[in-house]
């Protein structure tokens, strides 16, 4: 059975956790903060541990572009 990416809105308090993104950033340097979303985003897939739906979030992610 191959799982789906949830893309519908599924975040409680969504407006908090963008303020959280947005103050996770505060202080830092383009660098920095570049390194901090990288970090962010490992940890993250880490915890999704589903390759077949991480492969669906990049491909969605990249489609925006």
């Amino acid at each position: 059975m191959t799982m789906q990416l949830i893309t519908e809105p599924n975040l409680p308090l969504a407006d908090d956790f963008y303020q959280a993104l947005i103050d996770m950033h505060q202080g830092l340097n383009d660098e920095q903060s570049q390194a901090v979303n990288a970090r962010l985003i490992l940890l993250l897939s880490n915890h999704v541990g589903d390759l077949s739906i991480l492969k669906q979030a990049m491909e969605i992610a990249r489609a925006a572009e």
